[in-house]
């Protein structure tokens, strides 16, 4: 097990650089002209944009770019915002957090609600629960999350006169807060999640329940908590681990609208300004961020098969 996850772990080398490399060209690709965000009015000016080139290290060749951006990834400098002139370091350090924060609690929440509710479908199939469930789930599936996300702003502020803060508050500072301010976003960004978690789990759930150790354990007199709990959930947890994980890095990816939306300084929403205002530094910082998260949880997931089910040889 050690030796494979060291394994594991030297491959992710070789995969982060090629995606860097490849973030690196594409960012390049952009419609455009970084020059003219910092040059700005004397952009027609063979001087300021000499002088811009020079300072945006852009009269360098692309090898000398490229070093100068991974080795940014080993020495903490990460360069310079074009527009504000901030750290880019210092951005991302302000918008991880918050990103982070909404994917954990959206994804505790959709296992939260999903496994149990998969759980409860697999074992009265075709009752009223399990067709509530199944329908709960396709309308889950069919929400997107940005139309959910300006949906429930809607309601809140028209009935309630009720907004959340356009100001993050740390849940170091004010837990309370933090938690009102972000319950909305993270409910949208999980509800596609939660009716995928319980889908997966009574699909699983059903497999599993019709294998022979299962019924083993009914014979042998296993209560049914036991049977349910410790056999049968076990093993259908395989395919809904694999599913979180996948489904973890689009979230944090694919929060982007709903942090726009609700106005939460995160990842997703600084990838976007950064973007609109071709902020070059901050696009390949952050860009490389989200690729290397999809990368980690990739093997997390990989590792936790052999957790889970020893006789996977992972």
């Amino acid at each position: 097990m050690l030796r494979h996850a060291g394994g594991r772990l030297a491959q992710l080398v070789p995969t982060l650089i090629g995606m860097s490399i490849l973030i690196f060209v594409l960012v390049r690709l952009l419609p455009g002209n970084a020059l003219e965000v910092v040059a700005g009015d004397a952009g027609s000016n063979p001087q300021a944009v000499a002088a811009a080139k020079a300072q945006l290290g852009l009269n360098e060749s692309l090898v000398v770019q490229y070093w100068h951006f991974l080795s940014g990834f080993f020495t903490g400098d990460l360069g310079k915002s074009y527009l504000s002139g901030q750290n880019v370091a210092s951005i991302l350090g302000r918008a991880i957090p918050i990103t982070l924060e909404l994917t954990i609690l959206a994804t505790v929440f959709a296992v939260v609600v999903g496994v149990p509710l998969g759980i409860l479908s697999a074992t009265r199939r075709n009752s009223s629960s399990d067709i509530l469930s199944r329908i709960g789930g396709l309308i889950g599936l069919s929400f997107p999350n940005f139309w959910l996300a300006t949906v429930l702003l809607l309601i809140t502020s028209t009935y309630f006169h009720w907004e959340p803060s356009v100001t993050w508050i740390p849940f170091w500072d004010d837990l309370g807060g933090n938690l009102v301010q972000m319950a909305m976003p993270a409910f949208a960004v999980s509800l596609y999640l939660l009716a995928a978690v319980m889908r997966m789990t009574r699909t699983s759930m059903l497999e599993v329940l019709g294998e022979d150790f299962v019924r083993t354990a009914w014979a042998k007199g296993a209560g049914r908590r036991r049977v349910l709990w410790s056999h049968a959930l076990r093993n259908a947890l395989i395919p809904v681990v694999t599913l979180i994980g996948a489904q973890i890095g689009n979230l944090m990816s694919g929060s982007t609208v709903v942090e726009v939306v609700f106005g939460l300084p995160g990842v997703g929403n600084t990838l976007v300004s950064a973007t609109y205002n071709r902020d070059y530094p901050v696009v390949e910082a952050t860009a490389v961020f989200l690729a290397a998260v999809f990368v980690v949880l990739n093997l997390v997931v990989d590792l936790l098969y052999g957790v889970l089910d020893p006789r996977i040889e992972v």
